[in-house]
């Protein structure tokens, strides 16, 4: 199959209507990539909704087993990109080989997770309550429930995650799971890279006789607020900052027919360090969180932001440590220039904040993201200063002391929610500070016992999102009177009833 650079994909088709040109660039030296691509027109955002459209009542009518089956093909199709790939990957995000091929393999375990829940079909999440003729005073019908795809999604691609919140990533998995064509807004940091991720997936499609239209791609600054507001767009999956998604958010919410915004946003993921630990290990926890704060150069959703523990000789000490280590660390070069200016964004206004100190780091400058350490006032938290609520994207973090363990929980109490939060302690500390678990299942998805937050276990039980469903995957319940003889819930909304439900 031969690979158009540049161009949209629309309905199974490559499409260039546009005049605006676009270039993705080396990520370390800024140098522009040779091939260019056309932002897609209007006229291309209105054909590739109405081509996943025109696509949704084939694909949603498909058995699980043949969307499982396309969810392989696709699995197949990126672990066999080759070398090349990988490199061209590593020019355009300044990531390593063996950080993309880890990623690569993530993402066609995606595919595979998602094809093994189709298989399984409890994602269908049948409800029967079968008929009684005899109740008085009025019978009850055989009742039956189920889920369906909702219909088309549009997706939008992270920038951190090039493959694994990509163009075949968590959220285009979980569509095309469920019976919902996809038309992904390719990510302006990775365009090389998406384009040949998209052919990876349109071969996949044409090898297992999908629907046309069952993936569309466009490329551009702008076109998304076109997407999200199309009418045959059913679905949003968006990974990026709080600004953004909340932007669509409110753009789908503010439509004739409002659809849901799945959602993962911005988080700062707060550790609490309590008493025992630091007796116990202090020099193990300073060196593996200071690991954590500045691997993959800070770019991680659930990079540790904000670091709690309680007054003592010991958390003092324990913060020279840390600071000690983050001024040794060396910079490192971020995802693209975007990205470098946000991180300056970012520290600017830490440093310039009367409550937050400065603890570590070399002074940014250059093309390259310097680690940092900073210490804030407790009563940021409490009080609900937006500066502690903000995450700075990058390799940085903030310590916060707290008076005592009736102020841990005030601090935590002012926390917003968040992707995770990490409990470091020893069993006499989780038998001191039993309360942290309850209070801090109300704030994020994930809790964390002596680990660290930057890792993503890709299985049925991780939540990755703030208190969401663990398979975001966008589908609706439907439900409706049967007939005694009607043995299938996808019967409910035919005349006639025919045995072809996965839920007899």
């Amino acid at each position: 199959m031969t690979s158009f650079l540049g161009h949209n994909y629309i309905g199974g088709q490559r499409s260039a209507n546009g005049s605006v040109k676009l270039q993705s660039v080396d990520a370390t030296t800024g140098e522009a990539l040779p091939q260019d691509f056309y932002q897609a027109t209007p006229e291309e955002v209105d054909a590739a909704a109405k081509a996943a459209a025109q696509a949704y009542p084939a694909y949603r009518a498909l058995s699980a087993a043949r969307r499982a089956q396309f969810l392989d093909a696709i699995a197949d199709e990126l672990d066999a990109l080759s070398d090349n790939f990988v490199e061209l990957v590593c020019r355009e995000t300044a990531l390593p080989a063996a950080r993309i091929k880890g990623e690569r393999g993530r993402t066609s375990g995606q595919m595979r997770l998602f094809a093994n829940v189709l298989r399984r079909g409890d994602f269908y999440g049948a409800r029967i309550d079968k008929a009684l003729p005899d109740r008085q005073p009025l019978p009850r019908p055989d009742l039956r429930q189920y889920r369906i795809g909702l219909g088309p999604v549009a997706v939008f691609g992270a920038s951190n995650f090039p493959l694994a919140f990509s163009t075949a990533g968590g959220d285009t998995a979980a569509a095309l799971a469920a019976g919902c064509p996809v038309v992904f807004k390719a990510h302006s940091g990775h365009m090389a890279t998406a384009e040949q991720v998209a052919d990876a997936i349109i071969r996949a499609a044409e090898a297992t006789e999908m629907p046309a239209g069952v993936f569309n791609m466009i490329f551009g600054g702008g076109v998304g607020e076109a997407l999200v507001k199309h009418p045959a767009i059913q679905a949003v999956g968006f990974t990026g900052s709080l600004k953004g998604g909340r932007a669509l958010c409110d753009m789908a919410a503010a439509r004739p027919q409002p659809i849901p915004v799945f959602a993962e946003m911005s988080s700062i993921n707060p550790v609490i360090v309590l008493p025992q630990a630091l007796n116990a290990r202090a020099e193990n926890i300073a060196r593996d969180l200071t690991a954590s704060v500045v691997q993959g150069c800070g770019q991680f959703c659930t990079n540790p932001g904000l670091v709690i523990g309680i007054a003592s000789p010991e958390f003092s000490a324990f913060t020279q440590q840390v600071a000690q280590l983050i001024g040794a660390q060396p910079a490192q070069t971020m995802l693209n220039a975007g990205t470098l200016g946000s991180y300056g964004k970012g520290l600017e206004k830490l440093l310039a904040h009367p409550g937050i100190q400065h603890l570590a780091g070399n002074a940014q400058a250059g093309n390259q993201a310097q680690p940092q350490l900073f210490k804030a006032d407790v009563r940021l938290l409490i009080d609900g200063d937006e500066v502690l609520q903000e995450e700075v994207f990058g390799p940085t973090t903030v310590f916060v002391e707290v008076a005592d363990q009736a102020q841990l929980s005030a601090a935590l109490h002012g926390l917003h929610g968040q992707l995770t939060a990490t409990i470091i302690g020893e069993p006499a500390d989780f038998q001191q500070f039993a309360e942290l678990t309850p209070l801090l299942e109300q704030k994020v998805g994930r809790i964390l016992l002596n680990g660290y937050p930057t890792g993503v276990e890709v299985c049925d039980s991780m939540v990755h999102g703030g208190r969401t469903r663990p398979l975001r995957m966008p589908v609706a319940p439907r439900s409706a009177p049967w007939p005694s003889t009607v043995s299938c819930a996808r019967c409910a909304s035919r005349t006639t009833p025919t045995a072809c439900c996965p839920m007899r």
